[in-house]
């Protein structure tokens, strides 16, 4: 049996094997030359201290031979002639949904109301360089959601939720790197997770699944408080006895259907703020303790941070970060801007970018109660709104300098930053309702008491970042997962309020297909 260690060695020693053995041998008092191999079993950064550390949990295999094994992909059935079942929404809850349906031998018909991988990287191209929104097709809709084009991170807080590495060891198996079994927190990459959804859905419908693009759902259809089927736009009626609703956070027009059908939602409270871009030199400096100019080493990766802080009885804090990363446009509609941000897998961009998000309360959605239970969508709304008119009705974004933001002052000029649209110089404050412009300036001053030198006008402040979570909660029945109203209705993941990430929404797309199979065997 090979012997797990937990130990903590330089950044050098962690990314050379020579120096790692060595390390390890005279840890354990013997040759070198007598370990076979050294397994990564868990691998997280430590820079508390001056001197970072890595931390690292390993397997080591002394005097005994290591075999390599290859993750390998459930037991799949051809689900052909089976009972189906409907899934609105390609993201991960939606294709973990389909595959765990297949495993359990039920068909799933997916119907994606955007394109595939490759087809939606010409809407992200135009709303990037011609300022041109697809409502069905952007950052935020088509094959693998949200995450597919703005991230890809692995990481969740969720583990009571299910398993984790049952997920992890899934992306695995469908292309991802080991490395994300091992990271603290794994991150695939805007630029491999295409590769990875593509190769899900080919094999969704290898085995008898149907996966439909373009086509949205414009009504479900209710009999006697139980679902019968949905109607897209075409026309087209698709009947089965479940569907699971997996949507996501911005489908607006899902959740309008919803409140028009009377089928029961309420306003879920959510947080709404900034994007923040400081360069990447900058960030490394403060978090590594290293020198600005010569830099955090060969040895490290960029940094990234972690914020909370309370600020008259609200939390607000540092959300979706990304090291070496670049801000996209992420509007679902015309008349609206919105932002994100995402990193490739080397995290090699000379910028980091973290949404700074504050926390909001359902008093805050007061001015919109007429709306009832869209009344945080339609204040949600209305400072995408507000963002787009003040920075010239295009994708164009709101910006200040963050010291600016903090003294109530119009930035003179605006840096290139990495939204490729461009920004608009404008004064933040009148993009915000007074309070949460109040707390996010109360907040940059305090993080910036709390990292010495993150409070600067090299930061640039993008806004809005409001699409952190769903401002809508589908409930369902804690014990079957259906609509509290509405029989064979799963509401699932993100869009129903019940995730926040991808692991969260693959996790709950999971727990949905199971309660699937339950109703048919009982």
């Amino acid at each position: 049996m090979p012997r797990e260690l937990q130990i903590q060695v330089a950044p050098e020693v962690a990314a050379q094997q020579d120096l790692l053995t060595a390390h390890i041998a005279k840890l354990m008092q013997v040759s070198a030359a007598e370990i076979r191999h050294i397994a990564i079993i868990k691998r997280s950064i430590d820079a508390r201290q001056k001197a970072v550390k890595i931390n690292l949990k390993v397997a080591v295999y002394y005097n005994e031979e290591y075999t390599e094994s290859k993750l390998q992909l459930p037991n799949y059935k051809d689900v052909s002639n089976s009972p189906e079942v409907i899934i609105i929404g390609a993201g991960p809850a939606g294709l973990f949904a389909a595959l765990q349906l297949i495993e359990l031998g039920l068909k799933p018909i997916v119907l994606e109301r955007g394109k595939d991988v490759q087809e939606r990287r010409r809407d992200l191209k135009a709303i990037n360089r011609d300022h041109i929104v697809n409502e069905d097709s952007n950052y935020c809709y088509g094959e693998g959601g949200a995450g597919t084009y703005s991230d890809g991170k692995l990481y969740t807080r969720s583990k009571k939720r299910g398993d984790v590495d049952r997920i992890l060891e899934l992306f695995v198996a469908f292309g991802a790197s080991e490395e994300i079994l091992v990271e603290a927190h794994p991150h695939i990459g805007t630029n491999k997770l295409p590769k990875i959804i593509k190769a899900m859905r080919e094999k969704i419908i290898e085995f008898g699944g149907q996966v439909l693009f373009d086509t949205r759902v414009t009504d479900i259809l209710v009999k006697n408080s139980a679902v019968e089927g949905v109607v897209t736009q075409n026309g087209d009626t698709f009947n089965a006895k479940k569907v699971i609703l997996a949507t996501g956070h911005s489908a607006r027009d899902i959740f309008e259907l919803l409140d028009r059908k009377k089928i029961y939602i309420e306003a879920k409270p959510f947080a709404l703020g900034v994007r923040a871009e400081h360069p990447q030199s900058l960030i490394d400096s403060i978090q590594y303790s290293c020198d600005f100019n010569s830099g955090r080493g060969e040895y490290l990766p960029p940094a990234p941070y972690s914020i909370v802080k309370q600020v008259g009885g609200r939390g607000m804090y540092s959300f979706c970060m990304c090291p070496g990363g670049v801000i996209a446009p992420c509007a679902t509609s015309p008349g609206e801007v919105v932002t994100n941000g995402w990193s490739p897998s080397k995290r090699d961009q000379e910028t980091a970018n973290s949404g700074i998000v504050v926390e909001l309360k359902l008093e805050d959605f007061k001015p919109y109660a007429k709306f009832g239970a869209l009344a945080g969508m339609e204040f949600q709304k209305a400072i995408e709104q507000q963002a787009w008119h003040l920075a010239g009705e295009t994708q164009r974004v709101p910006a200040q300098r963050m010291v600016d933001f903090t003294q109530s002052k119009v930035s003179a000029d605006i840096p290139k930053t990495s939204y490729v649209p461009g920004t608009t110089s404008v004064e933040l404050g009148k993009v915000f309702p007074g309070f949460l412009t109040q707390t996010l300036r109360e907040g940059f001053t305090e993080f910036g008491k709390s990292m010495r030198g993150y409070l600067t006008n090299e930061a640039i402040l993008h806004a809005p970042e409001s699409r952190t979570s769903s401002p809508v909660r589908i409930p369902r029945d804690p014990e079957t997962l259906e609509h509290v109203q509405i029989k064979g209705l799963y509401p699932c993941g993100e869009g129903a309020g019940y995730a926040g990430g991808i692991i969260s929404a693959a996790i709950d797309g999971e727990k949905c297909a199971l309660k699937c199979i339950d109703m048919v065997t009982t």
